[in-house]
């Protein structure tokens, strides 16, 4: 059953990079939004006459706070109408139609295996919201890994605060590496591909007998363009996991 439409407000902009920007939208109908972290939004924005070429998604970049505010980091794409008029025509007060929360890239109740966060570009957004909501909710879990494929570090979206998290929530381990960055000491540079590999490879499991390795138990999940998560399901499955661990939200 489709979602009913309802009205947000925005009551706060504020600029995340040069072409990345944080907005936060206030649902004025509802005492609190409900949603689980992964999900997504979907806005009916007026730039195109057929209802089907107005809508855009975007993942939920807060977490359940309780309150009827969340927040969305949406990037300007060149020839990109949705991105456009966010950047052009939205100001703090301006009304949007949207419908959700929506998607089912969410994460299980029960955390018993590693998890590995791969993302590049605003894909960060809901493994912003998965993380801090671990934290608050003092869920048990594994390792987790967030590896964060950036082109230069003006593009690192909330590196501050990814930085401060690793530090309060145990077993977190922020991994933002840069592709077109020189090598500096403290520096990762490269893909996304590399680090998580490096990890599994280290992390494996002496199979019986003691001979052979396995990989050690963890489920994958990918959010960014097509090329890098066609990319990675290939790779990962090439560590010795199985179709079944590796979850998408692809974008672009």
């Amino acid at each position: 059953m489709l979602q009913p439409w309802q009205t947000g407000k925005v009551i706060r902009i504020e600029n995340e990079t040069e072409s990345t920007r944080r907005f936060w939208i206030q649902l004025p109908g509802l005492e609190r939004f409900d949603f689980k972290p992964g999900q997504f939004v979907t806005v009916d924005l007026p730039i195109h006459e057929k209802p089907n070429k107005r809508w855009r998604s975007y993942s939920i970049a807060s977490w359940p706070d309780g309150s009827n505010i969340f927040e969305l980091v949406i990037v300007l794409l060149e020839g990109g109408a949705g991105t456009t008029y966010f950047f052009n025509e939205v100001r703090v007060g301006s009304e949007l139609t949207l419908r959700g929360p929506q998607g089912v890239f969410v994460l299980p109740e029960i955390l018993d295996r590693d998890l590995f966060f791969i993302c590049t570009g605003t894909g960060i957004a809901p493994f912003r919201s998965m993380a801090h909501d671990i934290l608050l909710s003092g869920k048990a879990h594994q390792e987790i890994y967030l590896i964060f494929g950036c082109r230069k570090l003006g593009d690192c979206l909330y590196k501050g605060e990814l930085e401060e998290l690793e530090g309060k929530l145990p077993g977190f381990h922020y991994l933002p590496t840069f592709s077109r960055e020189s090598p500096a000491p403290g520096l990762r540079t490269g893909y996304v591909h590399q680090i998580y590999e490096q990890i599994c490879q280290e992390r494996s499991l002496p199979a019986s007998g003691g001979i052979s390795l396995q990989p050690r138990p963890a489920s994958f999940y990918l959010c960014g363009w097509k090329n890098m998560i066609d990319e990675a399901k290939q790779r990962i499955q090439a560590l010795g996991y199985d179709r079944k661990s590796i979850h998408q939200e692809l974008y672009g």
